[in-house]
């Protein structure tokens, strides 16, 4: 345990986002015994001009203009900082020279900002935990000189096309001057251990309180009237992410059971014959405080993920939220699913995900349900950032050279 220290924590996802993060969650973890600064990315160029019309983008050109306050007390121990500054937008930028001149010019405006909160709140021998923030944060550690910099990647943000520029050069020099790498798969961190040998497998956070039996009161009427067994899926429906083959096997292989997806669809989905199957229903998107009911009215849940350079190291948090419910889960077999491999069904083909459904189906019992219950609940996010403490104490307790 780490407690009375001073966290400044910097990522992908400002404090605001729409959408949940790994860094959020860890930043208020850190926050029950630690004072914590969340560093909002700033604005760039491109951002502020092509996103104009957004909410939160206009609340960060009022605060860049000093007409809003740009740090914001979020509880007793942490505190939200929104840069009043604006970056140069370099991602794409071919050269490397070009590249490292500008972006050095944008971590030195960054850190300004940062260093101006540090001192009206009177930070000291404090941590920096980067969240992935490869190019805007490459230099903090450099700039800030705090007493630890801790590299976090929980995606293999370098297999997508708008980091591969440079961010494959750039993530692995990070990494290397990093004092400590943290991952939230095993793949992440074995790849991490090329370039950082103290780089270490922290888990995975994840808040399933939601998904609780006790709480369900009743059976959503799109999904009551479908004929069981169902075989379901619930998240994301991106063909970059899921393999529409299986799902299409499956339907048309076994016409009985009804497959059931609920979520947003692509454009691929969307033009696929899974829309043809009778069998196959689409549900389309639903509140996150519904789709627990949604969960426990499936028979077996499935996460027929692809296998490619942007999926083989990530950490599946929709794993978590099947297993909480106690569902039979049959998913495709990956590094970072080795975690799981206890509590799962873990398929190499779309004739495997046929075979271990039908035996998902046939073995399943109250004393299997309770045991996936308890391993996902172990999940937590309380655990995760111990794990991140007992990395950097590692660091913390070698002797000085």
């Amino acid at each position: 345990m780490i407690k009375n220290r001073d966290f400044i924590i910097v990522g992908l996802q400002a404090l605001d986002s729409r959408i949940g993060s790994n860094c959020i969650n860890i930043a208020h973890e850190i926050a029950r015994h630690n004072r914590v600064l969340y560093v909002n990315y700033p604005l760039d160029r491109k951002t502020k001009i092509r996103e104009k019309n957004d909410p939160l983008i206009q609340k960060r050109i009022r605060i860049n203009k000093g007409e809003e306050p740009d740090l914001v007390q979020v509880s007793e121990n942490m505190w939200n900082l929104f840069p009043k500054t604006t970056l140069e937008s370099i991602s794409q930028l071919p050269v490397d020279r070009l590249f490292d001149f500008v972006n050095k010019i944008n971590n030195e405006r960054f850190a300004k900002e940062i260093k101006s909160a540090i001192e009206r709140l009177n930070f000291s021998n404090y941590f920096i935990f980067n969240d992935s923030d490869m190019f805007r944060s490459f230099y903090l550690k450099e700039l800030l000189a705090p007493e630890l910099y801790i590299y976090y990647t929980r995606d293999n943000l370098i297999a997508v096309d708008f980091w591969k520029k440079q961010g494959i050069r750039i993530e692995a020099d990070l990494m290397r001057k990093a004092d400590l790498v943290v991952a939230n798969s095993t793949y992440l961190a074995e790849h991490a251990r090329q370039f950082n040998p103290h780089s270490y497998y922290v888990g995975q956070g994840c808040d399933v309180s939601l998904f609780d039996k006790k709480l369900i009161k009743s059976v959503p009427k799109d999904i009551a009237e479908i004929k069981k067994p169902i075989i379901g899926y619930i998240g994301a429906l991106f063909s970059l992410r899921l393999d529409i083959e299986v799902l299409v096997y499956l339907a048309e292989q076994r016409p009985d059971w009804s497959i059931v997806l609920v979520g947003p669809e692509d454009e691929a989905f969307k033009g696929s014959k899974l829309h043809k199957i009778a069998n196959v229903y689409f549900l389309g998107s639903k509140p996150m405080e519904a789709l627990p009911s949604y969960l426990n009215h499936f028979d077996v849940a499935l996460n027929p993920q692809k296998l490619n350079e942007v999926t083989i190291g990530n950490y599946p948090r929709k794993i978590d939220e099947y297993l909480a419910m106690g569902k039979p889960t049959v998913a495709t077999l990956t590094k970072a699913m080795d975690v799981f491999k206890d509590y799962t069904y873990l398929a190499e083909s779309k004739e495997d995900y046929l075979n271990l459904v039908e035996q998902a189906l046939q073995e399943n019992s109250a004393e299997k349900e309770e045991a996936r219950s308890v391993f996902a609940k172990s999940h937590t996010w309380e655990n995760n950032v111990k794990e991140i403490y007992n990395s950097m104490l590692k660091i913390m307790q070698q002797p000085k050279l």
